[in-house]
This record gives C-alpha cells, sequence and structure tokens, in this order.
C-alpha cells in the first residue's frame, strides 16, 4: 500500500479551544468508547461544530453562549491550539458546499451581523470553543458525537455526501 501524500490528505486548519473545552475533547478521544476507528480531536471537534449546527438556530445558540457565559470568563484563560477539517471551519461561514461547509458556516458567524459593529466581536477561537462548550452543556452522548464523526469522515471521503448537517444536540 503505497503512503499517502500531502494532496491526498485533506485540508485542515489551526485553531484554538479554550482549555477546559479543549481538555473535554482530548477525555473523550481517549474514551474507551472512542474507537474502531478511534477518532482524533479534529473528528470530535467537528462532530461538535456539526451537532450545533443541526440545531434549529445555531446562531442564537452560538452568540447566546458567547454574550451570557463566555464573556463572564477570563479573557486571559489559556487556550491549546488545535486543528479541524477544513469543511468544518465552512459551517462557521455559512457556505453550504459539502467539502467547505462547516468552515464557510464558522466564518459566516464571524462576517455576521452579530459579530460587528456595534456588538462585540468574538474571534475564531470563541466561536470554536462555543460549539464544544454548547454540547458539553447540552450533555450529548459520547455515542452521539463519535456517530456523528463517523457521519463527517463519510461525507469528507465522498460516502455520505449530506451527512455534515446530521447535527441536532440529543
Amino acid at each position: 500500500m503505497a503512503r499517502p501524500t500531502s494532496t491526498d490528505i485533506p485540508d485542515v486548519i489551526e485553531t484554538y479551544l479554550w482549555v477546559d473545552e479543549h481538555d473535554w475533547l482530548k477525555a473523550l478521544h481517549r474514551s474507551p468508547a472512542n474507537n474502531s476507528p478511534q477518532f482524533r480531536v479534529p473528528d470530535l471537534l467537528g462532530a461538535c461544530i456539526s451537532i450545533v449546527f443541526g440545531d434549529d438556530d445555531p446562531s442564537g445558540r452560538i452568540f447566546g453562549y458567547l454574550s451570557r457565559e463566555l464573556i463572564l470568563r477570563d479573557p486571559q484563560t489559556p487556550r491549546r491550539q488545535e486543528r479541524m477539517w477544513r469543511e468544518h471551519f465552512a459551517l462557521l461561514q455559512g457556505q453550504e458546499r459539502m467539502w467547505r461547509e462547516h468552515f464557510a458556516l464558522l466564518q459566516g458567524l464571524q462576517r455576521s451581523p452579530a459579530n460587528r459593529y456595534p456588538h462585540p466581536s468574538f474571534p475564531m477561537d470563541q466561536l470554536t470553543t462555543a460549539c464544544v462548550a454548547i454540547v458539553m452543556a447540552d450533555a450529548v452522548t459520547d455515542a452521539r458525537i463519535l456517530d456523528q464523526a463517523r457521519l463527517n469522515t463519510a461525507a469528507r471521503t465522498g460516502r455520505a455526501p449530506r451527512a455534515i448537517k446530521q447535527g441536532g444536540a440529543s
């Protein structure tokens, strides 16, 4: 079997997560439930983004969390660098194409009127942290997150073209 080349590896982008949410994802990564395959943090982060964006009002939930909860946390809270699949970043930007879906939704939130003057401006690390925090607060089961990671992986490889927006907290 040939080793993958850099052109075979899907694009990822760098992001940051606040330490509590990063530690929660790392614990899920190490969980005995996460096996066959074992999903890594970019897959788990993407699953959280998909679940939140599957809700009826993802923008309202995210900006609600940011303006009620995250804004009250210490702004000097440490962050951990992490990678996420480009399509998950697309969700935050608002585009609807499969490969760029998560990227578009996240960037769409970042560029939305709710994130412009006169409102506070929340950077990308806070948007991604909010997605994980919402999944944590909703007590979404590990099985649900891992199922979403499977759907996202299948979608990324072309096996399930609409899997990324399955979403919905349950």
